[in-house]
């Protein structure tokens, strides 16, 4: 019998992962580099969506205490929804690196005293002389030479850019907010597939908004929102005007969030994913 690589993941998904890394990995705090390590590995908590780093712990720079303020342990009931992939609420980058579903110490890393970011030694055997960062808690990153944003890459995910001919409108209701056959499919693994669209086949009205976030693979995204008749559709739509390499294609152009809008490919409804930002 066939097996589907999805269904594999989502079982995975349950379990507490890690993938050792060849790269150098550095982070600093307050101007000091306090992780310093080329025996670094990718660690998932159980849920977990996106992977963050662990070192061994001589490889920190700094005092580690136990119980900083703040750590709970995750139940089953906190997360997102991401039913194409598994039935449980996933651990998204959202949801704070204080929150565990893995046992084990949390500690804090602190640095003069004062100031400190946040890890994690797991109970489990294999990882018990690591140290799991929170890639929040530090200043900079970076993979050998070069400077890292988000969270670090799964090296078992990808991005592609294809363009299309296809006819994408973007709905909401009967309003049309954009209307184009010159998009480009952006696929990223486990996500639906987004349609960035040119600015200028765009109808509706869209205002710069002050939400920013980042992505690990594209970059930073900034947001607009839609002015329909019905009102604001506030963050329904965002850009990346400074791409990373991987997104280069979709520079500057716009995607909608599918989630709350209909979306007709070919003249054929394409049904609302259900997703974290859903």
């Amino acid at each position: 019998m066939g097996l589907r690589l999805r269904d594999t993941v989502g079982h995975q998904l349950r379990e507490l992962r890690y993938e050792p890394t060849a790269k150098r990995i550095r982070a600093e705090l307050n101007g000091t580099t306090v992780v310093d390590s080329d025996r670094a590995v990718l660690v998932w908590e159980p849920r977990r969506v996106v992977p963050t780093y662990a070192v061994p712990a001589e490889d920190i720079a700094a005092e580690l205490s136990p119980e900083p303020p703040g750590s709970v342990q995750a139940d089953g009931d906190v997360g997102f929804a991401l039913p194409d992939v598994t039935t449980m609420p996933v651990l998204d980058p959202r949801i704070p690196f204080s929150v565990h579903s893995a046992e084990g110490e949390p500690v804090a890393i602190r640095i003069d005293g004062a100031r400190y970011a946040l890890g994690f030694r797991p109970g489990d055997d294999e990882l018990s002389s690591y140290v799991v960062l929170d890639f929040d808690g530090f200043d900079r990153w970076l993979e050998e030479d070069d400077e890292i944003v988000g969270h670090p890459h799964d090296p078992f995910q990808r991005i592609d850019v294809r363009r299309t001919s296809r006819h994408i409108r973007v709905m909401l209701g009967d309003t049309l907010l954009a209307d184009t056959r010159r998009a480009k499919m952006l696929f990223e693994t486990l996500l639906p597939v987004r349609y960035y669209l040119p600015p200028e086949d765009v109808v509706a009205e869209l205002q710069p908004s002050a939400t920013t976030t980042y992505c690990a693979y594209k970059g930073k995204a900034a947001y607009r929102s839609a002015v329909t008749a019905g009102g604001v559709l506030h963050d329904i739509a965002w850009r990346y005007d400074e791409p990373l390499v991987d997104a280069s294609e979709v520079r500057g152009l716009v995607a909608f969030f599918d989630e709350r809008l209909d979306l007709i490919v070919d003249g054929v409804a394409r049904p609302r994913p259900e997703t974290p930002w859903s």
